[in-house]
């Protein structure tokens, strides 16, 4: 699939759910004030995501409240790049799952009507067997219990729900991509869990948030690489590593965010406090490769408040998108 207006290089967005405490003129306020550099705003629009910037159902149902809701973008000269409705539509807890997929249909059916061409999504996480209250994540099957727990939940729950959803966005608009973020936690989670839910439908896309990769020792370039234009998507978040806590406990810790993030062995961080610009100039140096549009700003660093933080990121990757003819893969993308 070609999807018209692709971007070589993207522009430079910020996740609203930052901004959960700001009313939505108050944050673009803000935004033009403080971080002029940012030209567009990915905004919740249900699930878990808070979505204080966007009453979905008001939105939908009423052609004067879309119409207002798009004039305070425009009086910013700012776009809706994408709306965010991450949550769990395959939960066994059917009342939860059931709010959550309705959150995502109905943000299908409003990001046709707003002419918005990205929803950023979870793939989701079933139970482990039918009758279980909880979910389960297979990590690993290097156990007897673990063993094909993936296969049962991948034939009982994630095959046939996102088949649905591929086809119920594709008859919304042929142009919408639904960009799943490789996640631990949920069904998708790497190259090789998106390239089999990929299969299923050709507007299911990839976000990539390489701090995630970071944190499990994965290469954002080789994976970028071996995606392609299944990249639909970007959130530019950053990794610290805390290489005392790392060689006593390793990559995973049940306590997180529980415990001061300096107990742990890593924590999100603004951009550019765990890799440079150098870093991230090689990163968005891959983006005329995929179909990526809009690289969003998602801060979760729980040492820097996002009054901070937003602007320190988007000054860095402005300078990193402001001159594209200096942009271009580099080696050793990795610190």
């Amino acid at each position: 699939m070609t999807h018209p207006g692709d971007h070589a290089h993207p522009t430079l967005a910020v996740v609203a759910e930052a901004f959960v405490d700001r009313s939505l003129p108050d944050m673009l306020a803000w935004l033009a004030e403080f971080a002029p550099e940012i030209d567009g705003v990915e905004v919740g629009s249900g699930g878990y995501a808070p979505h204080p910037h966007c009453d979905r159902r008001e939105l939908l149902n009423e052609r004067r409240a879309r119409a207002r809701w798009s004039e305070e973008l425009e009086r910013r000269d700012l776009t809706i790049v994408a709306f965010n409705v991450w949550g769990n539509p395959l939960h066994p807890d059917h009342d939860l799952a059931a709010a959550h997929d309705v959150a995502l249909r109905e943000t299908i059916q409003l990001a046709g009507q707003l002419d918005v061409d990205r929803v950023v999504a979870l793939a989701g996480c079933p139970a482990a067997i039918p009758g279980d209250r909880s979910p389960y994540f297979p990590a690993g099957g290097w156990l007897p219990y673990l063993e094909d727990v993936y296969e049962r939940q991948w034939e009982a729950a994630i095959a046939p729900y996102w088949s649905d959803i591929s086809e119920l966005a594709r008859a919304e608009d042929d142009r919408l991509l639904i960009c799943l973020e490789l996640h631990p936690g949920t069904a998708v989670y790497n190259v090789e869990t998106f390239s089999r839910l990929a299969a299923l439908g050709d507007n299911l896309a990839a976000n990539i948030d390489p701090s995630h990769f970071f944190w499990q020792q994965m290469d954002a370039a080789a994976v970028v690489g071996a995606l392609g234009r299944r990249v639909g998507h970007v959130h530019a978040k950053d990794v610290v590593m805390h290489p005392r806590a790392l060689a006593l406990n390793g990559l995973l810790d049940h306590r997180w965010p529980a415990r001061p993030s300096s107990e742990l062995p890593w924590k999100f961080a603004t951009v550019g406090l765990g890799h440079d610009a150098d870093w991230w100039k090689s990163f968005i140096g891959l983006m005329p490769s995929t179909a990526v549009k809009s690289i969003a700003i998602e801060h979760e660093d729980p040492d820097v408040a996002a009054e901070d933080g937003i602007p320190q990121a988007s000054r860095m990757l402005r300078t990193v998108l402001g001159n594209p003819a200096s942009i271009g893969p580099t080696a050793g993308m990795m610190r």
